[in-house]
C-alpha cells in the first residue's frame, strides 16, 4: 500500500474543517480536532491526544520560524513558560505510563481533562477583554522575581493540561501572558507563546509515540487537509466579523467540553 492510498479522505476533510475555523479564529486546532477526532470517528483518547500533539509540533514549528525571523518572541519569557512546562510534562507523562496509556482509566481521565480544557478555552476566547480588565489591578506592578515565579507557574499548569488533552497552549497561553507582561506587544506575546508551544507539544507527543499512542497514517490525513485549510481561512479571516464567530466558538467549545466531561 503506498503513501497516497493510505490516506483517508474523511480525516483530511475533517483536517480542513478544523483548519478553516483556526484560520478564521485563531484558536488552536487541538481544541477542535481532538474533540473530532474522539466523538465523531471514535478514536481513542490516547490516540487522538497523541497524534494531535504531534501535528501541533509540526505546524507551529513553522510559525516559531516567522516569528524568530521577524524578531517577535521574547525567548526569555518563553524559557520560563518551558522551565515550568517541561518537567510538568515527563511528570504527568509518566504518571499515565504508570496508569496505561490505552486502558479504560486512562480514557476517562483523558476525556474528562479535554472537556476542562475546552470549557477553559472557550472561557478564555469568550472574556479575555473583561478578564483582562478584572486582572490588571492585581496584576499592575508585580516584581520581576514575582511574574518570573508565576511565569513559571503558569507554564507547569500548561505543561499537564496540554499532555492531558492537547489544549491550552493557544488561547490559555496567550491570555496568561497577556495578563502577566501587559508591557509586550501582542506581537511577541504570541511569538513567544508559539516558540513555547513547539517544545512543549513536541515532548508530550513523542511521549505518547513511546507508549504506541500515535497514529501516523492519522496524523498524515490530517496534514494534508489542514494546511489548505488554514490557508483558506486566514484570508477569509478579514471578512467574516470577529463578534460572531467568537460567540459561536465559545458555545460550541462548552457543549462539546460538557459532552466529553459527563
Amino acid at each position: 500500500m503506498d503513501a497516497l492510498s493510505a490516506i483517508n479522505p474523511l480525516y483530511s476533510l475533517s483536517g480542513f474543517a478544523v483548519g478553516l475555523l483556526v484560520g478564521l479564529t485563531g484558536v488552536g486546532g487541538g481544541a477542535l480536532m481532538t474533540p473530532l477526532l474522539i466523538l465523531l470517528f471514535g478514536i481513542h483518547p490516547a490516540t487522538a491526544v497523541g497524534t494531535d500533539l504531534l501535528y501541533a509540533a509540526v505546524t507551529k514549528s513553522a510559525g516559531v520560524a516567522v516569528h524568530g525571523w521577524n524578531s517577535t518572541v521574547e525567548w526569555r519569557v518563553t524559557g520560563r513558560l518551558a522551565a515550568g512546562s517541561i518537567p510538568a510534562t515527563i511528570l504527568t507523562l509518566l504518571m499515565l505510563h504508570q496508569v496505561g496509556a490505552g486502558t479504560e482509566r486512562s480514557s476517562a481521565v483523558l476525556s474528562t481533562m479535554l472537556g476542562i480544557a475546552l470549557i477553559l478555552t472557550a472561557v478564555a476566547v469568550l472574556l479575555h477583554r473583561k478578564m483582562l480588565r478584572l486582572a490588571a489591578a492585581h496584576l499592575d506592578g508585580l516584581a520581576p522575581r514575582q511574574t518570573a515565579i508565576l511565569t513559571v507557574a503558569a507554564g507547569a499548569v500548561l505543561g499537564v493540561l496540554v499532555s492531558l488533552s492537547s489544549v491550552g497552549a493557544g488561547a490559555i497561553g496567550v491570555t496568561a501572558l497577556i495578563l502577566l507582561y501587559p508591557q509586550l506587544p501582542m506581537a511577541r506575546i504570541v511569538g513567544s507563546d508559539i516558540a513555547h508551544a513547539v517544545p512543549l507539544t513536541l515532548v508530550a507527543g513523542l511521549g505518547y509515540w513511546l507508549m504506541g499512542s500515535v497514529d501516523w497514517l492519522l496524523l498524515g490525513s490530517l496534514t494534508l487537509g489542514s494546511v489548505p485549510g488554514i490557508v483558506v481561512g486566514s484570508h477569509m479571516s478579514a471578512r467574516v466579523p470577529d463578534r460572531i464567530l467568537r460567540p459561536i466558538l465559545a458555545a460550541t467549545l462548552v457543549a462539546v467540553g460538557t459532552k466529553l466531561i459527563s
